[in-house]
């Protein structure tokens, strides 16, 4: 499985001295798709454009800071009974010959289960400070059109085959943002998947838990990619678990070239209007208590119950009935919103 892979090679760059290595690496369902964005348009009804949300049921459309989520929540659409965070992203469309647009389907990745959503990591480099009530920040911009600027940060990877893992040269390159990935979305019928990563900074400032960019308060460190982060900046210099986002777009139902634009367009794109560079994600922490310091503490990993580190995992059937209403009603799978 290819988070085994992933796993082998961050071991592999964890030199002596920093005592193994262990991440949490767990499923998320969809909690809603609409178009809100609590950090960028608080309070706004049909934002510019289309988000998936995964996490604790209290997400809103104003997310007030002074609002804790895992006070707020009475469920969460992810594994870990203690998360009640919410993570978003945009979401992929398939642009038809015609000028229509359909939304791309997710898939489970690598043994996990969920209905839609993405995978979350929590990748601990060394001892690592959890994040603090009322933080919140987001990686990679929507109005972004310079695919140099997220290399390392926010990538798509071509899948070959509709499984990964199984056979078929489904799995290809390194680790993630690595390789042949790239900030654009491949164009090529052969992709039966793309996934997309999203890795988030992890050196924190220390003092605040936002920045009027959702950015400013955090830095990448020393290493880009999925590698938890290496040293951090002296601006930045508490470390932070590094967050990563992995979404597995099945491209199955789009690969008869026939159907694909002919005026010069690409055929995916994401729902921010651009076919790569303005891919991104945004983040409002919400574990209960201090459960996260001790799981990260604990040396907690995967997608199961780490009683040292008092997680809980509980069955997809729980997490995948966690959902909530549209606050901004409308049809989110036959245009491009």
């Amino acid at each position: 499985m290819q988070w085994n892979i992933l796993a082998s090679l961050l071991l592999a760059q964890h030199v002596a001295g920093q005592g193994g290595f262990n991440m949490l690496r767990f499923a998320c369902s969809q909690l809603v798709v609409e178009r809100t964005d609590p950090l960028v348009f608080p309070g706004k009804k049909y934002t510019p454009h289309l988000h998936q949300i995964v996490g604790g049921n209290s997400f809103n459309i104003t997310m007030d800071p002074a609002q804790d989520p895992a006070e707020k929540s009475t469920c969460t659409s992810c594994s870990f009974v203690e998360d009640m965070s919410n993570y978003w992203t945009a979401v992929m469309f398939f642009k038809h010959k015609n000028g229509t647009f359909t939304r791309v389907p997710q898939t489970n990745n690598g043994g996990l289960v969920q209905k839609g959503g993405l995978d979350v990591y929590y990748i601990p480099q060394g001892k690592v400070t959890a994040f603090k009530k009322g933080f919140r920040m987001i990686a990679g911009s929507p109005s972004n059109t310079d695919p140099k600027a997220i290399q390392g940060k926010v990538c798509n990877r071509c899948w070959t085959n509709s499984g990964e893992g199984r056979g078929g040269g489904g799995f290809v390159g390194g680790a993630p943002c690595t390789g042949s990935d790239s900030a654009e979305i491949p164009a090529d019928p052969k992709c039966k998947m793309i996934r997309q990563t999203v890795i988030f900074p992890h050196c924190w400032d220390g003092k605040n838990l936002d920045s009027p960019d959702h950015a400013s308060h955090v830095s990448y460190g020393q290493f880009m990619g999925a590698n938890g982060g290496g040293a951090c900046p002296t601006s930045h210099p508490i470390r932070l678990p590094q967050i990563m986002y992995e979404l597995m777009w099945n491209l199955t139902s789009f690969t008869d070239k026939s159907q694909w634009p002919t005026d010069g367009t690409r055929p995916f794109v994401y729902s921010t209007h651009s076919a790569g560079p303005s891919a991104h994600g945004d983040y409002v922490f919400g574990w209960k208590g201090n459960s996260l310091q001790t799981a990260m503490d604990a040396r907690c990993a995967n997608n199961a119950d780490c009683p040292k580190g008092g997680i809980h995992f509980q069955r997809p059937e729980k997490y995948n009935g966690c959902t909530i209403p549209q606050q901004a009603p409308e049809k989110v799978d036959g245009c491009k919103c």
